[in-house]
């Protein structure tokens, strides 16, 4: 069955489940509406009326009480259910091309100085991340952002790539980690949770002790009291207390509320390892996350279930019952041991479960765009000079309907291919298309072509470069800004893929030739690969200089009738026509 099928199935399926959950919402509604006029016609005909036993009551106040739980639990059953639904509403819209809009943008890694991350595209509204990201966790997202923005050993790639094969059949799976937790989502701050957990404790271990003593001392001489009237003992043992639990506010409130306030949300990260925990995995990798899950004294769920109680215990303290036997019980002190005792026993192994969550929904996320794009294959990846040969490949974020793939071979002969056509032509997507599947590549994931063979690669691009009022930089010295960062990268490894659209266009022709030409022979000298377009056919004489190793090819338009038209087919050559006049022409410029 097609992913379009299977999720359509399911949909179909969830909202089946959210229309019987809310007839049965409904229905146990009027129920526990007419099972409480009941309850007060019983008690006005025991109470009021004595005509029979006020025990009768108890019938009612029974039924009610279980109808009330489980109503609760057909109303949580429905949240589940349509949760469900909006995950494969949205898996569809995916699958159609209709997602934009939709699903974290990622905006808060829009970085404009980054070398690649703007000009490809990868944040913001209709961006890669968007299309991606499945995550529900901050950490999740990190992961996902950080493995877009730099490129992997190739080790790496390929054990990421075994991951999301294993992962990618796993619908359940992602169905069952999409419904959890409450509305938060994100809601878990790792800066936060890491400074915390790995923090020294500030109470002695013998304050536990002491604690429960006092608290015994207080309850026994409570009874004392009650029993013999003997209130001596009691106020004195509350005098003690009252004097250490004064003497220790400040490191009290100091445990309390950075637990309170570091833990919001920590129902989501339970579920998630306590679901992951229950899968068994066949890629190396995912079991290797496992095994760091299960490594500890107590698995990873268990023990963040049980400081989400401690929490609980915590922000109880509200509560004017407990304020009231705060003192008498030690209520604050025993909760603070047993936030220290908690992260004496788990604080150093925080940071391995948060990286773990974080990897499972980026594998999760590659997982899920990989089974709703099964034409798309995983990159092969090969040793030795830098190589990118690609057959068929188009960009990610266009509707397959309209996308118009195009062969890319860059390799030991070929290193540049210089791109020359008119405005609007396509030359731009070329670009963005070459950057974005190298960057997926490198990320770990499957590819928008039928085939592309390539070696470890960094991304160097230069496409959405703007002069900057706020930083007083030209679009010119913006531009030279950013091949400066693009020349650095050259100088290291991996090997550098440039993407250079219309380079050097700020200067005059002359400059621009000769710059250009110097720039390439650099980047080429060091082992880059890339592609560069132009509107200057002047710029296509370049080839000559470099033989075989630079390659001119073209993108053209057609006019008919006043219209331009434009088929995005990559061929050989030199461009020999121009549209800029005609452009000018048909939109009513008398040129």
């Amino acid at each position: 069955m097609s992913p379009a099928n299977e999720y359509s199935e399911r949909l179909k399926a969830r909202a089946a489940q959210v229309v019987e959950h809310d007839r049965r919402h409904f229905l146990i509604g009027n129920i526990r509406l007419l099972i409480f006029f009941v309850g007060v016609a019983i008690a006005w005909l025991a109470l009021a009326r004595h005509i029979m036993s006020p025990a009768w009551l108890a019938i009612p106040l029974s039924i009610f009480a279980l109808l009330v739980a489980y109503h609760s639990r057909i109303l949580r059953a429905r949240i589940l259910a349509e949760r469900a639904s909006n995950f494969y509403r949205i898996g569809l819209a995916r699958i159609g091309d209709d997602w934009t809009g939709v699903g974290e943008t990622g905006d808060r890694f829009a970085d404009g100085h980054h070398v690649y991350a703007s000009d490809l595209d990868l944040f913001g509204r209709g961006g890669l991340f968007q299309l991606l990201s499945t995550a529900r966790t901050r950490m999740g997202e990190d992961t996902l952002a950080r493995w877009l923005l730099s490129p992997a050993p190739t080790a790496e790639i390929l054990a990421r790539q075994d991951a999301v094969a294993d992962l990618r059949p796993r619908l359940d799976l992602r169905e069952t980690l999409a419904v959890l937790g409450e509305d938060a989502g994100v809601g878990v701050h790792p800066p936060e949770l890491l400074d915390w957990a790995e923090s020294p404790n500030v109470l002695p271990k013998s304050y536990r002790a002491m604690g429960i003593v006092l608290a015994a001392g207080a309850i026994a001489t409570a009874i004392v009291w009650a029993m013999w009237d003997r209130a001596l003992p009691f106020l004195l043992v509350i005098a003690v207390e009252a004097i250490l639990t004064y003497r220790l506010r400040h490191r009290l409130d100091s445990v309390l509320h950075q637990t309170e306030h570091t833990f919001e949300s920590l129902d989501l990260l339970s579920a998630i390892l306590a679901r992951f925990e229950r899968e068994t995995f066949t890629a190396a990798r995912m079991r290797q996350i496992a095994a760091t899950l299960a490594s500890h004294q107590v698995p990873s769920s268990r023990a963040i279930a049980r400081l989400r109680k401690i929490v609980d215990w915590s922000m109880s303290r509200e509560n004017l019952f407990l304020r009231i036997l705060d003192v008498p019980l030690m209520y604050s002190l025993q909760v603070a041991i047993a936030a220290e005792n908690w992260r004496r026993a788990h604080g150093n192994a925080v940071r391995g479960w948060l990286e773990s969550v974080g990897e499972i929904e980026a594998v999760l996320s590659l997982a899920a765009y990989s089974y709703e794009h099964p034409s798309d294959p995983f990159p092969e990846f090969e040793e030795g000079p830098a190589i990118f040969e690609a057959e068929a490949l188009a960009h990610p974020l266009l509707p397959a309907i309209t996308c118009v793939s195009n062969d890319v071979r860059l390799n030991r002969d070929t290193r540049v291919l210089l791109v020359s056509g008119s405005n609007m032509s396509g030359k731009s997507t070329l670009l963005r298309a070459v950057g974005m599947n190298a960057v997926l590549a490198m990320a770990g994931a499957p590819v928008r072509a039928a085939r592309l063979r390539l070696t470890n690669l960094q991304v160097g691009a230069s496409i959405r470069v703007n002069d900057s009022l706020q930083e007083g930089s030209s679009r010119f010295y913006a531009e030279i800004k950013r091949l400066r960062q693009i020349w650095e990268l050259a100088t290291h490894k991996p090997d550098l893929i440039f993407l250079l659209d219309e380079l050097l266009q700020g200067t005059n022709s002359k400059d621009r030739q000769i710059g250009a030409e110097g720039l390439l022979h650099a980047l080429v000298q060091r082992g880059a690969i890339g592609l560069v377009t132009t509107h200057d056919l002047a710029l296509a004489e370049i080839e000559r200089s470099f033989g075989h190793q630079v390659c001119n090819v073209h993108f053209q338009d057609e006019l008919h009738d006043g219209r331009i038209s434009f088929d995005y087919q990559l061929r050989p050559g030199v461009v020999t026509k121009s549209n800029g006049l005609a452009l000018m022409r048909s939109i009513g410029l008398d040129v």
